[in-house]
């Protein structure tokens, strides 16, 4: 078959593929070009569930007389008229083939009135042979299309269409979107001749929670945590349902992008990661949310459908989604907290502050916890940084053979006998490291041997640990640090009770937690700790019987050090800050550990 130009109907037709899927496709495209004219008010109305019709009326600024035809023809738009506005859109609407491609496949009529005209004109089209007949008509300021017999010329498609009701309850979900995008406009749908749906135009900010309550529901309402966060160029304001409240579907999300419906994978992870440990995985999350950015920030000439947008800050857009909704959620704990009535329905506004980076300094300390605290990793290997270990293949070789060594049973005495250079946090492997005072055998995983002087002392890892942890804490307390995503676990009613008998004594150990009536929520952990196991141990810190501030530090210490196992390179890592905290090595570490025999050791050990 040669190169060719395809007709003008085969070409409309192939577009309308992409544009129109079914009859809700149609009432979209329609009512957003109804918008974009200036419309106070909509009328929609529909019959056999849009397969026999679909009338949408409106008080727009309407189309004149001489634009009437080209409105019909393909890339006809009054939206943008060079690559400048392309970049920039501010419109719902922009790529022009909405109405002719609609035309390509059912009988389309098209009635316009500008204010200033005194004459109304009908357009009139058939998918048939793309000619546009114009006849005067009778009409009221606005347009009016009515777009009758759906895909009667593609049969393929039509057979593809559902059932009446399937069809108008994915319209009726179309208008229910649109409506929650624009307040000021009002907004009425029949079906078969009958009104079903009526959401008249609301302006003052109290008034949207009559629209929102008639299309989402009064208990989402009343229940719901309002957001309003702004930061540089970006601002997102809406409403969230209490993590309480999830659904078993995802259909109740409802997310706009500088007016314009929007389901985009981005957002949904921004979303989805905010509300993750608060609600279960098989759980969907409620909200009605606005964000608003510079057009010249989005691309939304990404499909035909403009269902998906592209950020050119993606990673900055999602993070602030996720920061902003995280924000909110914490004050709804906060405020859980304050006020404790259960019949308390409306709560108050959530403010973000967007304070999200905490100083990890002490005010009274010039030192970072940071650089007196171990940081760990899930796999024990140092955060890098400007004190991190280096993180590569020399230093895993290094740990591998290390290990080997310490395994062999021919070579431990040797090795106890001679020196060990452990690593020093400060230098690379390769280079010459700090020898610290006596020598040391890791034995078992949880024992060490150490040898100071002529003396032996066996050695527990978790008695280091905590040793450690308690100097830390005893000098200067260090701030809290807000988890990168919530912790939360289900709580029992006993459970519930003594996370709030704990609540102010654990804030005072630099730990903030949280509740509803069925989870707990732990938001904030002491700085250089956040990357601790705390879902492994949360439930045991709560557990604490005593409930004054040095108890439970306590308690809590023990908690960590016992569900922490030590690695080689993390052990050496302990011993140093171990060394480094006491004026009498030798002196402290029998406080620690259990002076022993070495004869007597190895004849146990074998």
């Amino acid at each position: 078959m040669p190169i060719q130009i395809l007709p003008a109907r085969l070409a409309n037709q192939i577009a309308a593929g992409e544009v129109v899927e079914r009859p809700a496709s149609v009432v979209k495209e329609i009512v957003e070009n109804s918008l974009d004219s200036g419309a106070s008010s909509i009328e929609i109305d529909i019959e056999k569930g849009g397969h026999k019709r679909i009338l949408i009326r409106d008080n727009g600024s309407g189309i004149p007389h001489d634009e009437l035809a080209l409105a019909l023809s393909r890339h006809a738009t009054s939206k943008i008229a060079k690559l400048d506005d392309l970049e920039a859109i501010c419109s719902l609407g922009f790529r022009g083939e909405a109405l002719a491609s609609i035309s390509s496949v059912a009988r389309l009529s098209l009635s316009s009135k500008p204010k200033e005209q005194t004459q109304a004109w009908q357009a009139h089209c058939e998918g048939r042979d793309m000619q546009v007949q114009l006849n005067p008509v009778a009409h009221p300021d606005g347009t009016s299309v009515d777009v009758v017999d759906l895909f009667f010329n593609t049969p393929a498609r039509r057979k593809f269409l559902r059932t009446e009701k399937t069809e108008f309850a994915h319209i009726d979900e179309v208008v229910r979107r649109i409506a929650l995008s624009r307040f000021d406009v009002s907004f009425s749908l029949k079906h078969n001749g009958k009104l079903l749906r009526k959401y008249p135009a609301v302006k003052p900010q109290d008034t949207e929670l009559k629209r929102l309550g008639t299309i989402c529901g009064k208990e989402f309402t009343e229940q719901s945590i309002e957001l309003n966060s702004q930061y540089q160029q970006f601002e997102l304001k809406g409403w969230l349902a209490q993590p309480e409240q999830a659904k078993t579907q995802g259909d109740f999300q409802y997310f706009y992008v500088n007016g314009r419906m929007m389901r985009d994978k981005l957002i949904n992870h921004a979303v989805r990661q905010a509300f993750e440990g608060l609600i279960a995985a098989d759980l969907y999350p409620a909200y009605v949310l606005y964000l608003t950015i510079e057009p010249n920030q989005v691309d939304v000439n990404v499909h035909p459908a403009k269902h998906e947008v592209r950020f050119h800050q993606a990673r900055l857009v999602h993070d602030f989604i996720y920061r902003a909704l995280t924000d909110s959620l914490n004050q709804y704990f906060q405020q859980g907290q304050q006020q404790p009535n259960p019949e308390a329905k409306e709560l108050p506004k959530a403010q973000p502050n967007h304070d999200y980076i905490q100083p990890l300094q002490s005010p009274k300390s010039e030192t970072s916890v940071d650089e007196r605290l171990p940081n760990y990793t899930g796999t024990g290997t140092r955060v890098s940084g400007a004190s991190g270990l280096l993180a590569n293949k020399d230093m895993a070789a290094h740990l591998v053979n290390s290990s080997q060594v310490i395994n062999q049973s021919s070579k431990n005495y040797q090795q106890l006998m001679t020196p060990i250079q452990p690593v020093n946090s400060l230098t690379s492997v390769a280079a010459p490291a700090t020898i610290m005072p006596g020598q040391w055998l890791q034995v078992t995983d949880k024992k060490i041997l150490m040898k100071l002087g002529r003396n032996f002392y066996l050695l527990e890892t978790k008695a280091l640990h905590f040793n450690v942890m308690s100097k830390l804490y005893s000098d200067t307390m260090p701030v809290s640090q807000p988890l990168l995503m919530p912790i939360s676990i289900k709580a029992t009613a006993d459970l519930l009770a003594q996370a709030k008998a704990l609540y102010q004594p654990l804030l005072e150990n630099s730990v903030e937690i949280g509740w509803t009536p069925n989870r707990i929520i732990l938001r904030k952990v002491p700085a250089g700790l956040r990357q601790f196991r705390w879902v492994e141990y949360l439930e045991d810190i709560l557990g604490c019987i005593e409930i004054d501030s040095k108890s439970v530090r306590k308690h809590l210490l023990t908690s960590i050090v016992s569900s922490e196992e030590m690695t080689l390179i993390q052990i050496q890592e302990l011993w140093q800050q171990f060394v480094h905290s006491s004026d009498d090595v030798e002196h402290d570490i029998a406080h620690v550990s259990k002076q022993v025999y070495l004869d007597d050791w190895l004849n146990a050990y074998e």
